[in-house]
C-alpha cells in the first residue's frame, strides 16, 4: 500500500512539475466535460489592449483616499487619469506621500473581474512641479490581497473601481472616487 501512495505521490508530482493537467492526465477529455463545462465561458481568451502612459500627475488633480488608520501614508488618485478600458481593466495614477514628504507614483491597472493589478510605470518628479514615466520591464498580473488591511490595492478594489459584479462602469467610478469611496458594501 506505501509503494502505490508514493508511486501515485510521485506521478501526481512530476505532472504538476511539468506543467500539465494532472486531471485531463488521470481522466482523459472526461475531466473537462458535463458538469464542468456547463460553467465555461465560450469564445477566445481574454487580451489586454496596449498601454497608453496618462500625463504626469499634478497636484491640483489628485483626489485623496483613505487606506488605513494604520498607515500615516496619504493617498491620492489622480482623476485625469482614471480610465475604464474595453478590455475590462481599469487603469489609474496612484500617488503616495510619507509623513515626511517622500512621494511614490506610479501607473497601475486592475482586473476587476478576477481581482488582479499590474504596475505598468513608476513615476519620477523633476522638480519643477512635473515629472516622467518610467515604464515597468518586469509588469505582470499579481493578485490583489484582500487581507492586507493597509494595502491601497485592497481599498481600491473594494470601495472605488470595482462592482460586485466585476462590471466596469467609469460615471460610476469617477462617482465613487469623489464620494470617498463605498464604505457599506461587505467584502
Amino acid at each position: 500500500m506505501r509503494r502505490t501512495l508514493a508511486l501515485v505521490t510521485l506521478f501526481l508530482i512530476t505532472s504538476a512539475q511539468a506543467g500539465g493537467n494532472t486531471e485531463s492526465r488521470l481522466f482523459g477529455d472526461a475531466g473537462r466535460s458535463g458538469f464542468e463545462s456547463d460553467f465555461e465561458e465560450p469564445g477566445k481568451a481574454w487580451q489586454e489592449i496596449q498601454t497608453q502612459l496618462p500625463p504626469y500627475p499634478k497636484t491640483a488633480n489628485l483626489v485623496a483616499f483613505e487606506v488605513s488608520s494604520s498607515t500615516s501614508n496619504r493617498h491620492y488618485l489622480d482623476f485625469p487619469s482614471v480610465s475604464a478600458d474595453a478590455d475590462g481593466v481599469v487603469r489609474y495614477t496612484v500617488v503616495i506621500r510619507s509623513p515626511a514628504g517622500a512621494e511614490t507614483v506610479s501607473y497601475e491597472g486592475m482586473r476587476c473581474e478576477n481581482g488582479e493589478r499590474k504596475l505598468y510605470a513608476f513615476g519620477r518628479a523633476d522638480g519643477k512641479g512635473g515629472g516622467e514615466w518610467s515604464r515597468n520591464r518586469y509588469a505582470k498580473w499579481e493578485a490583489i490581497k484582500a487581507r492586507q488591511q493597509t494595502g491601497y490595492h485592497r481599498e481600491l478594489f473594494f470601495h472605488y473601481l470595482c462592482t460586485a459584479e466585476g462590471a466596469v462602469n467609469l460615471q460610476e467610478i469617477r462617482r465613487l472616487i469623489k464620494a470617498g469611496g463605498q464604505h457599506d458594501r461587505e467584502h
